[in-house]
């Protein structure tokens, strides 16, 4: 692996125009492709493998034509002052609201309250539903200008009115800010740690044209694969951050040789064969754990996850190739402002060997590594301790701000109608091969109207063959509320003996029954991911580092790190402590997706920091150094660029703290606690230490097991040369290179 690098990034240093050229035709392909493809449709959610899924599309199946999926509002009008929507001016004022959002042209109907029943038992509130004739997507922009306009002029007659539903929601495209952020804070970190502006804006180069080329491809495959914006924004996250941080070991690496007096060409060949087998084995356990996130069956987190691995794929690359390109243009200005200057003056850098902040704490930590690795695993336990609280579900409306229509649309309804209002269940009666359809389904709707915690059912509706009923059911707690989620269990184990009674089956669904379903499927996959893709990873960093306990040291080091984050996720968006500071106003169940999503990104990068650092300090015992010194060698060269990478991935991380999408930003928060917990104890306090205590056995391998693994080679051992480095003292011969 080493020496194949090694002659890859030679080449692509003498070669660099050719590469550069390379690159420059993908991205302008690509950026073509995707900027002239039509726009995709998006496609509707779905969840193959459960119950309320099978009930939608059966749903779908017999109602052909009712626009199951399209768009819908729900207005609530409110009365001032104690008065009544049953008032002749209130009514009279809520009449010409339901009429003039009628008018839409996508508008296929809307629903009077007073002829429905909705209005709420004390007459304060009363909700209509417009029903449109295209998804949420579909809409134009002059439907939703007419909508917000209705809304005004309705309130104008001193109604409160409030609209919530998927029409109002906000189908704006990512702002960039996140990204801003994040490439702003990774800028000043690298220009801290390299204190070049070149050396500094080389990887946010790289990385950028590698995330331009990586969301120009989702662009153009979103229609024929049914991307969506969620898969983009990941793509966009995970590529910049691994972006720069390979690029970041690269260079450092280039620096690193150049300081030893290579030549230009051969420090770029010596970085891409050593650092860079190091970003091929770290891109490729990241890859695998994203990968593995289809074998969930969760159709969203397949697409975010091959989009996110592609994003890494294209990182890599371009680490391997376009680094050591551009590292040939500007041979020089990579290097430190001292190395410069003695360049200039004639002479030739010297490598030094001398103590840092990264041997300082590596020395600190083998002179009491048992007390770090105590203090280290006590502290991230009682950060995982929240875990145990950890409740799953999706949140809507009511997780977000007060000061939008849909939360104030949200509270109105539950203060109105109760709690349970703003999640129905809704029941399909399938009665195809019923004697009287119609007794069947009242069947069903008695006795599960019958069950506690249920609040009403409403008339059943038939399709046009009669063979098929729905109706919803209003449980008495919020759409959340575990309560909910034991109704809903308690139908469905009661439906052996209401169907035997009916004589038809049912199914439950709606959104509720949806989240809850989604909840329980993620749960009962995250184990066997786990298995599957902390198992791969062992096998490769077993291959990477010809040791049985280095692997499985990474392997519970990173199950400390993503259990301590979890619980930091738990502590702020479910218990609610410091939510203020992240403009999280209301708290509540965790989103399903979350964990199981985390727990596969933040696998790949702890990954990264393990196979970055200890790949160092491999190289190092290889060439001879003793257990000990291996670990401070490692820490001396690898320490300070372990932690700027680690910075510049918790800025981009943070960065999408701020964005509206309650799932990116949890997923943001999820990531930058991870990612610190991960870098800065795992890696930083727990790696040294457990080396430290076992010593030579740290790097045990079964002969035999020796025998049958492959030699990848990725310390660069067969990069050794016996002669001294070839050296160019002279900036003209630099110039030649």
């Amino acid at each position: 692996m080493a020496a194949f690098l090694y002659r890859m990034g030679r080449l692509a240093f003498r070669r660099r125009w050719t590469v550069a050229l390379v690159w420059a035709a993908v991205l302008a392909a690509v950026g073509l492709a995707g900027m002239t493809v039509p726009e995709a449709e998006e496609e509707p959610f779905s969840m193959p493998g459960i119950e309320s899924q099978e009930a939608f599309d059966l749903m779908e199946e017999r109602f052909p034509g009712a626009a199951a999926d399209g768009a819908t509002a729900r207005v609530v009008f409110v009365s001032p002052n104690g008065e009544k929507v049953t008032a002749t001016e209130n009514k009279k004022a809520v009449e010409a609201a339901i009429a003039e959002l009628g008018d839409g042209t996508q508008v296929a109907s809307t629903v009077d309250p007073y002829e429905s029943g909705a209005v709420s038992e004390d007459g304060s509130t009363a909700y209509t539903t417009v029903t449109y004739k295209v998804d949420a997507a579909g809409l134009t922009d002059a439907s939703r200008s007419h909508l917000t306009e209705s809304l005004e002029h309705a309130r104008a007659s001193g109604l409160t009115v409030e609209a919530g539903g998927d029409a109002m929601e906000d189908m704006g495209g990512p702002s960039g800010t996140a990204e801003a952020i994040g490439v702003s804070v990774a800028a000043v970190v690298l220009l801290i740690t390299f204190g070049s502006l070149a050396a500094a804006g080389l990887p946010l180069l790289t990385a950028l044209i590698g995330v331009g080329i990586s969301l120009f491809a989702i662009t153009a495959l979103a229609g024929p694969l049914g991307l969506t914006d969620t898969t983009s924004t990941v793509a966009i996250m995970l590529g910049l951050a691994v972006g720069i941080d390979y690029a970041l070991f690269i260079v450092s690496r280039y620096r690193e040789e150049r300081a030893k007096g290579r030549t230009a060409q051969e420090a770029v060949a010596l970085a891409t064969g050593t650092a860079g087998s190091a970003v091929v084995f770290a891109g490729l356990t990241v890859v695998i754990a994203l990968v593995g996130l289809s074998v969930v069956g969760i159709p969203m987190l397949t697409e975010m996850g091959l989009g996110a691995a592609g994003a890494v794929v294209v990182g890599v690359l371009i680490a391997l190739t376009l680094v050591p390109a551009f590292l040939g243009f500007w041979p020089n200005a990579i290097l430190t402002r001292k190395d410069r200057k003695a360049r200039r003056a004639g002479g030739t850098p010297r490598e030094t060997r001398k103590v840092n902040g990264g041997t300082r704490w590596a020395s600190f930590v083998l002179r009491r590594p048992l007390p770090v690795l105590l203090a280290a695993v006590a502290g991230l336990g009682a950060l995982a301790l929240p875990m145990t609280d950890l409740q799953l579900g999706m949140p809507g409306d009511e997780a977000k701000s007060t000061e939008t229509t849909q939360r104030r649309a949200y509270d109105a309804l539950a203060e109105g109608f109760g709690p349970g209002f703003n999640g129905p269940l809704t029941v399909v009666v399938d009665a195809k091969g019923a004697d009287d359809p119609k007794a069947a389904a009242e069947t069903v709707s008695e006795r599960i109207g019958g069950t506690e915690g249920v609040v009403s059912v409403s008339p059943a509706q038939f399709n046009e063959s009669g063979d098929t009923a729905v109706f919803s059911v209003v449980p008495t707690t919020a759409p959340t509320g575990q309560e909910t989620k034991d109704l809903v269990n308690t139908i469905r184990g009661d439906r052996p003996g209401i169907e035997s009674e009916a004589g038809a089956a049912f199914e439950v669904t709606g959104t509720t029954a949806m989240n809850i379903d989604i909840s329980e499927k993620v749960q009962s996959a995250l184990v066997p991911y786990l298995l599957v893709v902390v198992g791969l990873a062992v096998i490769l960093l077993l291959v990477v580092f010809r040791s049985i306990l280095i692997p499985l040291k990474a392997a519970a080091g990173f199950l400390l790190s993503v259990l301590a984050s979890l619980g930091a996720v738990v502590v702020v968006f479910q218990q609610g402590h410091g939510a203020d500071l992240l403009g999280v106003e209301t708290t509540g169940p965790i989103m399903s997706l979350m964990p199981i999503f985390l727990v596969g990104i933040v696998f790949g990068l702890a990954m990264d920091y393990e196979v970055f650092l200890v790949s160092r300090m491999r190289e190092a015992y290889v060439h001879g150094e003793r257990p000990a010194q291996a670990v401070t060698s490692g820490f001396r060269h690898s320490a300070r660029v372990v932690v700027a990478a680690a910075l510049i991935m918790i800025a981009v991380f943070s960065g999408f703290i701020g964005d509206s999408d309650a799932m990116i930003k949890m997923i943001g928060f999820g990531l930058a606690s991870a990612v610190l917990l991960d870098a800065f104890v795992v890696r930083m306090a727990i790696v040294p230490a457990v080396l430290a205590l076992l010593g030579e056995r740290a790097w045990w391998l079964p002969k035999w097991l020796d025998r049958i693994l492959p030699r990848v080679d990725v310390e660069g051992e067969a990069l050794t040369r016996p002669t001294d480095p070839v050296v160019e003292p002279a900036e003209k011969n630099l110039a030649r290179t």
